[in-house]
């Protein structure tokens, strides 16, 4: 009996794991996946089967690429690719995803400030990213408190900042439809739709549960006093057949 040549099995390539963050660079931690942003402007976006809002994992152009120059972003969002494939490449490849992705951020940090402010902006438009921003709590660090950029060509060009009232910054991100704001170090992100920042669904839905909390108590108290209420009837009545017993018992002797 003869079979035919065993099947070559293929793995699929992934990125490696990042290295650990520097203890300074809890920035990024404390403005974007303590405030649950990640989770935030996800439920935003929508069409979590094709659009990816992720951080912290490299990008490259292909799987070829020289990894020990690749970056990996504070935040990454793209927009019609294929969220799994990332998951499974244990990072965004352009090549595989057809396309780069459409923005990201970096957050300012002591000791990745240079950086961000020289290698990752030129590799970020290398691979095409269409906007590069970067949110710094105190401007100590990146010399801006925010900054964006958008590609044109082959290179970045800055995204206008103004500064709409003392104490608060704000660009507009074409790629996003979001006004991105630097208000008293805080990052918040503003829906030109409602004017008004994206809601924080954590906090939606600890309010939710809280509403449904005091109206499961109103409709309990209101139970117990329509109990009350019938138990009183009861009683009364129970309280109306005994007296009319006794009177028939007096008329009777």
């Amino acid at each position: 009996m003869t079979t035919g040549p065993k099947a070559r099995i293929v793995e699929r390539f992934r990125l490696p794991d990042p290295p650990r963050r520097e203890p300074d660079e809890v920035t990024a931690f404390d403005h974007i996946y303590t405030s649950g942003d990640l989770e935030n402007l996800s439920i935003h976006f929508g069409n979590p089967e094709t659009t990816l809002v992720t951080a912290d994992r490299w990008i490259v152009a292909t799987p070829e690429q020289d990894k020990s120059h690749a970056r990996r972003p504070d935040l990454l969002i793209a927009f019609n690719v294929n969220p799994e494939a990332y998951r499974q490449s244990n990072g965004y490849i352009s090549s595989e995803q057809g396309k780069p992705p459409d923005f990201v951020m970096e957050v300012a940090s002591e000791t990745t400030a240079e950086t961000d402010i020289g290698e990752k902006r030129e590799y970020y438009a290398s691979m095409g990213i269409p906007e590069y921003w970067r949110f710094d709590e105190t401007g100590q660090h990146h010399g801006q408190r925010l900054a964006g950029d958008q590609l044109v060509g082959d290179s970045y060009a800055p995204i206008a900042i103004r500064e709409i009232e003392p104490g608060v910054l704000e660009g507009y991100s074409e790629v996003l439809n979001l006004r991105i704001r630097w208000e008293q170090g805080r990052l918040l992100w503003i829906d030109p739709a409602t004017n008004a920042p994206v809601p924080r669904h954590r906090q939606t839905i600890s309010e939710r549960d809280q509403a449904q909390t005091e109206r499961d108590r109103a409709q309990a108290e209101r139970d117990r006093a329509i109990t009350r209420a019938e138990q009183a009837e009861e009683r009364a009545n129970q309280l109306e057949v005994e007296l009319s017993r006794l009177r028939e018992d007096i008329g009777n002797p």
